[in-house]
């Protein structure tokens, strides 16, 4: 049997049980077949990396040889062949992925305008929460709702109501083909997303541009002759679905498990809103320039994201040549996986790794400190790409709620840690109380 004591942890520890034995799998088969071991999957091989030491030395060393995507049948039957920003490679991806950044970059990312919009989409959050009136709910579809607004102003220009029955669906889509993998829900999203490209086409003015749908029919102009770029219609139609998906599931997965764990650990709540009250008060909005002044609540955001594992198999990359990690030669065309389970949960970098712990992103005059083997957006060529926006919304959402409200679980309920598995590692469906402070 598996024993905490034997792993060193300190007794009163605030473990969970299913993360330790999600962690403890990946270790045992590291310990077993070595920190680099492979599989056959549908007559595939997949190598897999583990390890911070070894992730990050083959991604950053090996990262022009690792910088492409896989031709899985999942996806060729969803969104085609080297098509989108998450499984296209070579010339394609690049181009795709230099237009995405420069474009919302000019559109507010890293910049006061984006918070301003992300501050205005909190007030919405805020409101919503408080028309539930301390009664318990599940927050899923409000945060889905909430971080889904911020990337659809950018993409689609307009933020949806939380009262929008037809968008609440399509976000229970989302969900589902994250969890089912069912390619019906995934062509549901789609068909939304083709809906607002073809709005986009019919009024589009070029003297005016308003969004990334906008700006990539600009550049369709501009690449017209160069088609391997991928600048069509059904490229935009890839690329929007990509931006929309991603910039709507992942942040909301996370801010969903850092509501969990404030529901879970009270005491680590309530440190957070002593240090919100003192920092940011009562009368104003949170703001990305209090971050530097708010160490805990960044550790504690931190502590989330490295807990809640949300991508815990890191998107499967594949070798473009040849490669040789360590004593092994990797063939052309090879699956590789660099696992952020083994780097979020390695032993050799974490002081308790399989605890909820935020001293690990503090030192000891309680500071924030950076850690190198934190990597939730992975690293290399293809680190994620809306890893900025990611970050601002995080902390702007999660410091605007707890300023506003004291969660707790339903009287009587003990939260449960336990996840469901998909495309992401998200908590098993739970409620929680919301009052106001």
């Amino acid at each position: 049997m598996f024993s905490l004591r034997s792993r060193g942890f300190p007794q009163g520890a605030l473990v969970s049980p299913t993360v330790q034995r999600h962690a403890v799998l990946v270790n045992w088969f590291a310990e077993k077949y070595g920190k680099i071991f492979s599989f056959r999957l549908f007559g595939s091989r997949i190598v897999v990396l583990n390890g911070y030491n070894l992730v990050k030395e083959v991604y950053t060393q090996q990262g022009d040889n690792l910088a492409d995507r896989p031709t899985l049948p999942i996806t060729s039957a969803i969104i085609g062949d080297n098509r989108g920003l998450v499984a296209s490679s070579g010339y394609k991806w690049k181009h795709q992925r230099r237009f995405a950044l420069t474009t919302l970059r000019n559109f507010g990312l890293g910049k006061k305008n984006l918070e301003l919009s992300i501050n205005f989409e909190c007030g919405f959050l805020n409101e919503a929460i408080s028309n539930e009136q301390g009664r318990p709910f599940n927050p899923r579809l409000l945060l889905n709702n909430a971080v889904s607004n911020v990337i659809c102003v950018l993409v689609f220009g307009n933020r949806f109501e939380y009262s929008d029955h037809h968008f609440q669906n399509l976000l229970n889509k989302i969900n589902e083909s994250v969890y089912l993998e069912g390619s019906i829900f995934v062509h549901r999203v789609t068909d939304f997303v083709r809906e607002k490209v073809n709005e986009h086409r019919a009024d589009y003015d070029q003297s005016s541009l308003r969004d990334y749908i906008d700006c990539f029919l600009a550049e369709m102009e501009k690449h017209k002759d160069d088609t391997a770029a991928g600048f069509d219609v059904e490229n935009l139609c890839m690329c929007t679905l990509d931006l929309f998906v991603a910039g709507t599931e992942t942040t909301s997965t996370t801010l969903y498990w850092g509501l969990l764990y404030m529901i879970k650990y009270p005491e680590i709540q309530a440190k957070v809103q002593q240090e919100i009250d003192a920092v940011v008060g009562s009368s104003r909005q949170p703001s990305g320039s209090d971050r530097d002044n708010m160490p805990y609540t960044n550790a504690v955001i931190h502590e989330i994201q490295r807990m809640g594992n949300i991508i815990p198999l890191n998107v499967v990359r594949t070798t473009s040549e040849d490669t040789r990690i360590e004593k092994y030669s990797i063939p052309k065309g090879t699956l590789v996986i660099g696992s952020l389970t083994s780097v979020l949960f390695d032993e050799s970098e974490w002081e308790t790794p399989h605890s909820f712990n935020p001293g690990h992103f503090l030192d000891a005059e309680g500071k924030f400190r950076r850690r190198d083997a934190f990597l939730p957006f992975s690293l290399g060529k293809r680190v994620c790409l809306g890893e900025q926006l990611a970050r601002m919304e995080l902390f702007l959402f999660f410091t605007s709620v707890l300023q506003r409200f004291t969660f707790s679980p339903p009287a009587g309920v003990e939260p449960s840690l336990d996840f469901k598995m998909g495309f992401t590692r998200c908590p098993k469906p739970y409620k929680l109380c919301a009052v106001p402070r």
